[in-house]
């Protein structure tokens, strides 16, 4: 019996025509999954499956999830992000390495954000530690001049939503977040700039307020900007210091998913 598959151009380009024909019609794909996105059983012979197919610099990986969860598509990640995302079908480290940096990892917060007297979703990004420019063995932080490379802005204060990042986008899925993705070398399939070991939980007013703006605003500060804030008052607080000292950059980026 045919299975419900969607297989996108993108991952069809990527596994051929023979293998995703096989795939379409039952013979190398399983009836039952656990989706990727959310963790709970799917199954391709009764309800719509997507192709999800990870590919590092090695490696390759196809895992499905729920057409409800999040489209059929490929992403491009580091292969040590990949080994993390293969380890978070069993639980991992709600983390991933800095792509620039020596052994650090980026932080990642959710938060609502009041800005014109209305809540903004917002993600906070914060590294463990320095972040080196690739390729240099001096100690300067480069965190911020490396994503003012990618187009993120400097914000000196919260008072308006900062600009569009072309090509950029946040990956949520069934309430849980998954990835911050950028564009790929030369415009090509967006590769994952923060990927979670394992998905996220983000509150359900966030979720909502993400669904109403179908964006996302992304803060950035170096390392010992912001910390961990318990409440979302003391986050806005550590956001408003970052920003006076001239630490903190932002980009607002397409909502992907639900």
């Amino acid at each position: 019996m045919p299975r419900m598959l969607d297989v996108s151009e993108d991952v069809r380009a990527e596994i051929g025509d023979e293998e995703a024909d096989r795939l379409l019609v039952g013979d190398n794909s399983p009836g039952s999954y656990d989706c990727t996105s959310c963790r709970t059983p799917g199954d391709s012979e009764t309800e719509r499956t997507s192709t999800v197919l990870f590919i590092g610099e090695e490696t390759a990986v196809l895992a499905f999830a729920h057409a409800t969860c999040i489209p059929s598509q490929v992403v491009k990640v580091a292969e040590d992000q990949l080994q993390g995302a293969v380890r978070s079908i069993t639980g991992g480290d709600p983390q991933a390495r800095a792509t620039g940096g020596e052994q650090a990892v980026l932080g990642v917060t959710s938060g609502l954000v009041l800005i014109g007297n209305q809540l903004h979703p917002a993600l906070v990004v914060e590294p463990t530690g320095p972040i080196a420019r690739p390729g240099s063995a001096g100690p300067t932080d480069e965190f911020l001049p490396l994503l003012a490379e990618q187009g993120f802005r400097p914000v000196a204060d919260l008072s308006r939503v900062p600009a569009t990042l072309s090509g950029w986008s946040v990956l949520l899925a069934m309430g849980q977040l998954h990835a911050v993705l950028q564009p790929g070398t030369g415009g090509g399939t967006p590769v994952a700039w923060w990927q979670a070991h394992q998905p996220l939980q983000v509150t359900g007013d966030w979720r909502a307020a993400a669904n109403k703006w179908r964006n996302v605003l992304v803060f950035a500060a170096p390392v010992g900007s912001i910390g961990q804030q318990p409440r979302e008052d003391l986050l806005r607080d550590a956001l408003d210091k970052a920003a006076a000292n001239g630490r903190l950059v932002a980009a607002a980026m397409p909502l992907a998913g639900t």
